[in-house]
């Protein structure tokens, strides 16, 4: 979202006196929606925007740790084998059967990967989540 001040304020001003509002940001990851990802968001970065529109009660949570983001970063590396971006006749089949053997790997990143967002959130983590609530009247 290019303006993310304005997106607040229209969030302020259509939430309901006493409603909170949830919202997720990115934070380690990779380059996504292509051209139009701008911002990456710090727990200071959400808390002075959040105020700034008018927010109360602000809490911002990390989603996983620096075991979550090894993890998916690891996955993402072995996923560029099992799904080759290639339109090659024989270069796909070919990487796709090299990275057979990293399919358990994968598997067991993916339920490290989980079993890690059960844990405390880190300061290198996947993302945040913020809950702010609207003044009541």
């Amino acid at each position: 979202m290019p303006d993310p001040e304005r997106f607040l304020g229209e969030a302020y001003r259509c939430l309901a006196p006493g409603g909170t509002l949830l919202l997720t940001v990115p934070f380690a990851a990779r380059w996504h929606f292509i051209p139009h990802d701008y911002w990456r968001f710090t727990p200071s970065a959400l808390d002075r925007l959040l105020r700034n529109s008018g927010f109360l009660n602000i809490r911002v949570y990390a989603r996983g740790n620096a075991l979550t983001v090894a993890c998916y970063k690891t996955m993402a590396l072995i996923l560029r084998l099992v799904l080759p971006d290639t339109h090659s006749a024989w270069g796909r089949p070919f990487l796709q059967l090299l990275s057979l053997p990293f399919v358990p790997f994968l598997v067991l990143l993916a339920v490290l990967a989980n079993i890690s967002l059960c844990g405390a959130g880190g300061d290198d983590c996947l993302g945040y989540t913020a809950l702010s609530e609207k003044k009541s009247l």
